[in-house]
C-alpha cells in the first residue's frame, strides 16, 4: 500500500515534486517555486495546508480572502502556512496565492460546503445579561492572535477530557428566538463530572491564565497554550488551574479540572483550536496523525 506523506508534519523527507498531490508550477524559471494545497477537496471549518518549495533567498508569503499568512521553514527551501476556514465563509471557489521574491504563482481550490447542526437555546434573564469584561475579551483576542515562530507540537493532539462530546464544532444558534449571525461553536464541548481532569492536547506554552476573580464572567477560569506557528488552543469553564503563564507543558500533562465556571449550564470542558486567530474544526488534527 502506497503511504501518502502528512501534510501536516514537521519536516519534508522528499523533494514536493515527488509527493502525490495537485501541484501548480511556475513555467519560467523552470521549477522556482512549486505549491501544494491539502486536502484537495476542503470542507467548511477545515485547515488548508499550503506547502512551498521556493529557492528564493526569502521565505514566502501566502494570501487568501485579502490577508497575508507567514510561512515557516520545514527544510531547505521548503515552506509550510496554515490557512484557517470557518464555517462562516462561503463555500465555492478559494484562491490562494504564494509570492516570494518576483515568484509568483497561485491555485484555487473548490471549498466544500458543510451542514452543521442547528440548535436553540434558551437564556434566564440574569445569564443573558452578562456581557463579559473588556479585560476578559482582549486578552483571548491577543491570546488567539499570537503566531510564534518555534513550532512547539509533535504529532497528531490528543482529546483534552475522557468524556464523550456532547457539543461538536460548528454548531449555529438561536438564541431566546434570534439568529445568532456571526456565531458558530467554536470548539469541542466534553460531558465530564465536576473535577475530572483536563489534559494538555499537545506540547505547548501557557500563554493565558484567566479567571472569574480577574473578569472572566462568559469564559470562566480560563487557560490559554500556543503550540506555536500561529496554532493555539483554549480550554474553559474549569473550576481548577494548575498551570502558570509562561509554563511549558506535554502532551496528556493535567492543566486544569473540569467545571462550571462562566457562562455554563453544567460541568464540561469547552477547547478550542485556534489557526491564526480562527477557530477550526479540531477533528483533523486529531484524526490525521500529525507525527
Amino acid at each position: 500500500m502506497t503511504m501518502i506523506p502528512n501534510p501536516f508534519t514537521s519536516s519534508v523527507a522528499q523533494p514536493l515534486s515527488a509527493i502525490v498531490g495537485t501541484w501548480v508550477v511556475m513555467s519560467a524559471p523552470a521549477l522556482a517555486l512549486e505549491m501544494r494545497v491539502s486536502p484537495e477537496q476542503p470542507q467548511l471549518g477545515e485547515t488548508l495546508s499550503v506547502l512551498i518549495e521556493s529557492e528564493a533567498p526569502q521565505a514566502p508569503t501566502v494570501t487568501a480572502r485579502g490577508r497575508s499568512y507567514q510561512t515557516f521553514s520545514v527544510g531547505q527551501n521548503r515552506y509550510r502556512a496554515f490557512i484557517p476556514t470557518t464555517p462562516l465563509d462561503s463555500p465555492g471557489p478559494f484562491p490562494i496565492r504564494a509570492s516570494s521574491g518576483n515568484q509568483r504563482q497561485s491555485q484555487t481550490v473548490s471549498l466544500g460546503d458543510r451542514r452543521f447542526t442547528i440548535q436553540e437555546i434558551w437564556l434566564s434573564p440574569s445569564v443573558n445579561a452578562i456581557q463579559g469584561t473588556d479585560y476578559e475579551f482582549d486578552r483571548m483576542d491577543d491570546f488567539k492572535a499570537m503566531v510564534t515562530p518555534e513550532r512547539l507540537w509533535t504529532g497528531s493532539f490528543r482529546h483534552p477530557s475522557d468524556g464523550p462530546i456532547s457539543t461538536p464544532y460548528g454548531v449555529r444558534r438561536y438564541y431566546n428566538g434570534e439568529w445568532a449571525e456571526n456565531y458558530y461553536h467554536r470548539g469541542f464541548d466534553y460531558a465530564a463530572p465536576m473535577g475530572a481532569p483536563v489534559v494538555a492536547t499537545a506540547r505547548g506554552r501557557v500563554s493565558l491564565v484567566g479567571t472569574v476573580s480577574q473578569g472572566f464572567e462568559l469564559h470562566g477560569n480560563s487557560i490559554g497554550l500556543d503550540h506555536g506557528q500561529g496554532v493555539t488552543s483554549i480550554y474553559i469553564h474549569l473550576s481548577e488551574i494548575n498551570v502558570r503563564e509562561g509554563q511549558m507543558v506535554e502532551a496528556g500533562d493535567i492543566i486544569g479540572r473540569i467545571g462550571s465556571t462562566g457562562i455554563s449550564t453544567g460541568p464540561h470542558l469547552h477547547w478550542g483550536l485556534y489557526v491564526n486567530g480562527e477557530s477550526v474544526d479540531p477533528a483533523p488534527w486529531l484524526n490525521l496523525g500529525l507525527k
